[in-house]
């Protein structure tokens, strides 16, 4: 049987995992109602987070297709996918056109000499362009360097939704046939007799757990065949080559992996065995055959401190709330997560860095799902030195917003030292392009969804590392920090809440330290948000206001780690997300920023 191997890459939301779903349900490897995205975390967001292996079987051809992230803070994910395959599908949204992460995986495969198959996806959707966006895509594919060869691409026009795609507009179309068959017709086999006769070659892409078998190996069979039982050399980096055997071959069949014999050159395979292997390392036959190319991925740009919560509710509601219980979950998960780095060398805290605040909060959000309590400090952006100039990383980031909330945007990214490099109308929308340091862009979010009224799309993508671009004052408001423990009063609230926003409500356990909400002048205030009404045995008329309460601004993953300040923690449990200072009593504060400012 012949094999072809794709990955299907996008940006966010254009349609990846719906059109794989598709694919999926009408070659008859799943059923109705089945989805790529079978995380929790997913399926709760919308949006895929890993990268998913699966194979459809079609004209007795088997297509391993591996369904990518479209967000940039995932782009680890595709970086090591696309080394492993032979073509990609390139989904692009009809109504929107090309967005950062468009241009991020495009430019990876491009590099990697691949020629993608472009799938202009909901041709369906009332402001929908699709000759428009061809030719976007066309420019797009010139400005990122792409040879002649991928310049003469193939175009496909597809409703994913509903499983239906045609080479030309005016085709008449009921399911997915055209874009299959363009697929065995444009996309390059990848097994062979000459390739199975060579030695072994294999290459892990991506790495899996499981209880009984221990580290699973995601692999593409680059030459030659493997056997269970098989004794293998694996080759690292630097290191010499160590043994190993396989106790298992797993064969993709839809989503599910099936027990195998063997696997030959081409194929996608899970194998296991080797307990110490890792994404990038080459699977041979002997220990000095040539090791596959190296995969590399780009450097994070954001880091924050992962320490034991030490609130005066810590150890409430959590169930691994050591140091040492959460060094080894972070061991964990740098062997899954490739775009992750971590320095344990710190005795009260450990440095976590990481590709953009999404993908810190997903980490955070799986363990405390976990029952993991800790708190981590503010997000900083990663600040390079060479030559004693200071280097940050700058972000590309692309905004369609509706054309009278332009001004406000426009405004509230120059202050951020934000330069606009783009802005057209398109269809009562405004398209603006930036280019801005990603410490400009840090905590923006929360403001962005406010200024447009939740109507805007923002998308970046990471340029690169360049010349600091100096001071950049983000933070407006101040934070309303709780100068007493007990619990929060509705009267008290009632007042404090004509200061700023507020995160707590009535009959909420607080304690001394604990920030409460926001004050719109900037400056930090304690506040007592217990007291109650003084009680007398006396009435008159008018006195006895009615108490009208604003419901509370709840402090989420992400919104916290967007709004919180240097001198604040983010604390974070299975069942609540508070922010609080750093040092809790007023006076500590106060000693502190004396000794700052020294």
């Amino acid at each position: 049987m012949e094999i072809r191997n794709i990955a299907i890459i996008a940006h966010v939301d254009h349609g990846k995992t719906t059109l794989t779903d598709a694919l999926m349900r009408q070659t008859g490897v799943a059923e109705e109602g089945f989805t790529m995205d079978t995380n929790e975390l997913e399926r709760e967001r919308g949006i895929t987070i890993y990268s998913k292996n699966a194979s459809v079987f079609y004209k007795d051809t088997k297509i391993n297709i591996v369904d990518t992230p479209g967000h940039a803070d995932f782009g680890s994910e595709v970086e090591r996918v696309l080394r492993s395959i032979d073509s990609v599908l390139l989904v692009v949204d009809a109504q929107e056109g090309p967005m950062p992460q468009t241009k991020f995986v495009l430019k990876k495969s491009l590099e990697l000499g691949l020629k993608p198959i472009v799938v202009i996806n909901k041709i369906d959707k009332p402001a929908a362009r699709p000759e428009d966006v061809k030719e976007m895509v066309l420019e797009l594919f010139m400005d990122l360097g792409a040879n002649d060869e991928q310049l003469d691409f193939e175009c496909i026009y597809a409703i994913g939704r509903d499983g239906i795609a045609k080479r030309k507009m005016e085709d008449e179309s009921k399911d997915l046939t055209p874009l299959l068959d363009l697929i065995l017709e444009k996309v390059p086999s990848a097994s062979s007799e000459e390739l199975t006769n060579k030695p072994l070659r294999a290459q892990p892409f991506n790495l899996a757990y499981d209880n009984f078998l221990g580290r699973l190996a995601v692999c593409r069979v680059y030459e030659g065949k493997i056997k269970k039982g098989d004794e293998v050399y694996v080759k690292g980096i630097k290191e010499e080559a160590r043994k190993g055997k396989i106790i298992k071959i797993y064969t993709f069949y839809g989503l599910d992996r099936r027990d195998s014999e063997e696997a030959i050159a081409g194929d996608v395979i899970m194998i296991a065995g080797i307990a110490d292997i890792f994404i990038g390392e080459t699977i041979c036959n002997t220990p000095d055959q040539e090791a596959l190319p190296v995969i590399s991925i780009d450097e994070p740009t954001i880091s924050l401190n992962f320490l034991v919560n030490n609130s005066p509710f810590a150890g409430r509601d959590g169930k691994y709330v050591t140091n040492r219980q959460i060094r080894e979950r972070l061991e964990k998960e740098l062997e899954v997560n490739v775009g992750l780095r971590i320095d344990f060398s710190g005795n009260d805290f450990y440095k976590v860095y990481g590709r953009g605040e999404l993908h810190i909060a997903i980490l955070l959000e799986k363990m405390r799902r976990e029952g993991f309590e800790l708190q981590v400090s503010q997000p900083q952006v990663i600040i390079k030195e060479e030559n004693e100039k200071k280097f940050e990383p700058f972000e590309e980031v692309i905004i369609d917003v509706p054309n009278d909330m332009s001004g406000i945007v426009i405004e509230k990214l120059s202050k951020r030292k934000g330069i606009m490099t783009e802005m057209r109308p398109e269809q009562g929308h405004t398209r603006i392009v930036f280019e801005m340091p990603t410490r400009g862009l840090l905590g923006y979010k929360p403001d962005f969804v406010m200024d447009t009224r939740g109507e805007g799309i923002l998308a970046s993508r990471v340029l690169g590392f360049r010349p600091y671009a100096g001071e950049i004052e983000m933070r407006t408001v101040g934070s309303m920090t709780s100068m007493v423990t007990g619990k929060s009063s509705g009267f008290s609230l009632w007042s404090l809440q004509e200061r700023g926003v507020i995160y707590i409500g009535h009959a909420e356990e607080v304690y001394e330290g604990m920030v409460i909400g926001n004050v719109s002048k900037g400056n930090d205030m304690a506040v007592n948000p217990t007291k109650g009404k003084e009680l007398s045995n006396m009435r008159a008329s008018g006195s006895d206001e009615a108490i009208k309460l604003t419901p509370p601004v709840r402090v989420s993953l992400e919104g916290g780690l967007s709004i919180m300040s240097e001198d604040e923690y983010l604390e974070i449990t299975p069942n609540n997300i508070r922010l609080r200072k750093q040092y809790l009593s007023e006076i500590e504060r106060i000693r502190q920023k004396r000794k700052d400012n020294k």
